[in-house]
């Protein structure tokens, strides 16, 4: 957003890339909006060199934990040794977590909306609006377990009518079916969840790590048939891909 601070979707191993993309003659600052804590979306944290820099400032909104441990206290007990070679805390920047539920509050001009969604564990999906315009992103999202098409009002509310809806796409439904209770969904619910929330463009995103690009396209190419007599508009999320709206 212009005149803004970034803020990141996630810390995934993506955001390694991002850092090199920062500017190393001023201090990082920015937030990221943390759906949840499983590894493939916090391993990229220890990785991402602004916050080598002394002065770096990342503030950290992430689901409040089911146990009672902050996500402070959670995310210090997966990078220290023997797991990482250092303690979190040993970074030179300054990290700052929130524990947050279905809640509202301000970064800057931009407004963020976050619920609590179906997965595993407790987990996040988001909103921001901005001028007139919004980014939905619901990254894990679990799927009925009978493959049914439904969806909870908190995951729907987040969804509707945004310009961009990026979403969990994960499994064929042969996948799901022998992994229903894994906290992803199909393809087509992906679609079929944009189309009942009336987004303008969905993203699939969270392919399954099986997928090479040819499967991909092929997934991308026949959700984009299904939107397109849905009014939905259907990208594929890949690496370097940028969307304006």
């Amino acid at each position: 957003v212009p005149g803004e601070q970034p803020i990141l979707f996630d810390l995934g191993t993506g955001l390694r890339y991002f850092g090199t993309t920062c500017s190393s003659e001023r201090p990082f600052r920015g937030s990221c909006l943390l759906t949840h804590l499983h590894w493939d979306h916090t391993q990229g944290l220890p990785f991402f060199t602004p916050l080598l820099r002394a002065g770096a400032e990342l503030d950290v909104f992430a689901p409040s934990q089911a146990d009672g441990r902050s996500v402070a206290d959670a995310m210090r007990a997966m990078i220290q040794p023997p797991a990482f070679p250092v303690h979190l805390d040993q970074l030179p920047g300054t990290i700052r977590f929130h524990d947050v539920g279905d809640a509202d509050f301000d970064l800057g001009e931009v407004h963020v909306k976050s619920r609590l969604v179906p997965h595993v564990g407790n987990t996040l999906g988001f909103r921001i609006e901005w001028g007139g315009r919004s980014v939905a992103y619901i990254s894990d999202h679990q799927q009925p377990h009978d493959a049914s098409m439904s969806a909870t009002p908190a995951a729907l509310e987040l969804a509707r009518g945004v310009d961009l809806l990026i979403h969990d796409a994960q499994y064929t439904e042969a996948e799901f079916a022998l992994k229903y209770n894994w906290g992803h969904c199909t393809v087509d619910y992906a679609v079929w969840f944009a189309a009942e929330a009336g987004v303008r463009s969905l993203a699939l995103f969270h392919h399954d790590p099986t997928r090479d690009d040819d499967s991909v396209d092929r997934l991308g190419a026949r959700a984009a048939e299904i939107g397109a007599r849905s009014g939905v508009s259907v990208l594929i999320a890949r690496e370097g891909l940028t969307v304006e709206i």
